[in-house]
């Protein structure tokens, strides 16, 4: 398999960057006071509020399928001035936009994969994320922050004796890759996401696991080698990351 950085010769990224470097990580934390848990992540000049609010019930469909444990739900919103133009939002066109509506779903699906939900008890964790800058890679770093913050949530679950033990199972974290002048790249910017001809997004546990991988060739095709460079580009990101997530806990005591 060909070496990543062997493939940065004679062009260099916009940015400057290495072909498997993030683009700096920064967690602030308590951001929003009333959260159970919150940060704002900021990844390069992507900023994402990220917060978890505790619900003391479930949805209804567990009750009436006697399911138990609880649930993990989320939402994911772009304001309008995270882009250049102005983004409308989703209340005034009467529904949330499809793209939107996927990226709630993987942000639920990841969080979810490392949390025991017969440990959380009947209650319900909203996780919200918030983007206030958009440049590139904005559910990847919703996925990442939303960790953080749920850590941070159940902390103080525990120190309120509404849970005994921590439900989570594991952490987890995520990263973009793609082709860029068919070159693999590792975390992309939105010059460079723009102008991909492959962009995949890689969702992993820090047990080495994979939660899931959304990829795709705009107008091109990727061969089981290039794939390969890939994954292995997203592993060498995501395993930066979860040092970036303990760090960031660690400083508040977690």
């Amino acid at each position: 398999m060909t070496d990543p950085r062997d493939v940065s010769t004679g062009m260099a990224r916009v940015d400057g960057r290495l072909p498997d470097q993030l683009r700096p990580v920064q967690f602030q934390n308590h951001i929003a006071p009333h959260a159970t848990g919150s940060t704002l992540i900021e990844w390069g000049n992507t900023r994402v509020i990220c917060a978890v609010m505790v619900e003391e019930s479930v949805p209804r469909w567990m009750k009436e399928q006697k399911v138990s444990g609880g649930w993990i739900t989320a939402e994911y919103s772009m304001l309008p001035y995270s882009t250049l133009d102005r983004k409308q939002r989703d209340i005034a066109r009467g529904k949330i936009d499809g793209r939107s509506q996927e990226i709630q779903r993987l942000i639920g699906r990841s969080i979810r994969a490392v949390v025991d939900l017969e440990k959380l008890g009947a209650r319900t964790i909203w996780v919200d994320c918030d983007v206030l800058q958009a440049d590139g890679g904005t559910r990847t770093a919703s996925i990442t922050g939303a960790y953080v913050a749920l850590r941070l949530a159940v902390r103080q679950l525990m120190e309120q004796g509404k849970l005994s033990e921590s439900p989570l199972s594991k952490g987890v974290a995520a990263v973009s890759v793609g082709l860029v002048n068919h070159r693999p790249l590792l975390d992309l910017n939105y010059t460079e996401d723009v102008a991909a001809q492959v962009d995949m997004n890689v969702v992993m546990t820090s047990a080495g696991e994979f939660v899931e991988l959304q990829g795709s060739g705009e107008e091109a095709t990727f061969s089981e080698e290039q794939l390969a460079s890939m994954v292995g580009l997203a592993k060498t990101g995501v395993r930066q990351l979860f040092q970036a997530q303990d760090a960031a806990v660690v400083q508040t005591g977690v």
